[in-house]
């Protein structure tokens, strides 16, 4: 188990760095599997939300007992509780802050800690998060830690959002990023750091292409690819 766990490449990083997108094109690049941890919690937020149900207890037990299945199509994770797809509704500004609420809830964190290390059994897999390198694999073989600065990265969601169709200021999106990073790197349970051993990578003044340039060539350093 010792050599699998290291074939891991952990992407760590603060809200609209980029972790999604750079993380399913090394995926792809190299062939290997990709794990959307931010998708697993903004799931649990989801159900949360569709039952009412916001209190740390209760979420907690909720969490337990849901059946969360994600598979990759193209460069889309596809979400669902059951036999209901959720893709659409993981993405709201309302999801976002709840998941950074519930993802702080230690009854969820060890809810959906199996689940991921269950997933990275059989290594070769990218997993992107806020806490992969410092907990979930803390033995991966590369760790990077993706981040630019908050202007940009909420410039960078802003976009997102008019492509779903989903109009928000320019004001109203960074107030949303500032709140996400205090929430993120203040909670008590596993707050976003930077994992022993990370590379960090920020992306303020790279393009997409030099961001999969520097971590393809530090996969190649490491991983002999």
């Amino acid at each position: 188990m010792e050599e699998l766990i290291q074939q891991i490449i952990t992407i760590d990083g603060p809200a609209g760095s980029g972790k999604s997108t750079i993380s399913k094109n090394l995926a792809n690049a190299l062939g290997w599997r990709y794990l959307d941890t931010g998708a697993l919690y903004r799931a649990v937020a989801v159900a949360a939300d569709l039952m009412e149900i916001y209190d740390q207890e209760s979420v907690g037990a909720l969490a337990a007992t849901l059946d969360i299945k994600i598979k990759t199509v193209g460069s889309l994770a596809r979400v669902w509780l059951g036999d209901r797809e959720i893709t659409e509704l993981l993405r709201t500004p309302g999801i976002s802050q709840l998941s950074s609420t519930v993802s702080a809830y230690p009854e969820v964190r060890a809810a959906l800690m199996g689940l991921q290390r269950q997933q990275g059994a059989g290594g070769r897999m990218v997993a992107e998060g806020r806490d992969m390198g410092t907990v979930v694999f803390p033995r991966a073989g590369l760790k990077f830690f993706l981040t630019a600065e908050p202007e940009v990265r909420a410039a960078r969601r802003r976009l997102e959002l008019l492509r779903e169709g989903r109009p928000e200021t320019p004001a109203e999106v960074l107030r949303l990023i500032m709140e996400r990073d205090q929430a993120d790197s203040t909670r008590p349970e596993a707050p976003l750091t930077v994992p022993e051993g990370a590379i960090i990578v920020d992306s303020t003044r790279l393009s997409l292409f030099e961001v999969e340039t520097i971590m393809l060539g530090e996969t190649g350093r490491i991983f002999g690819r």
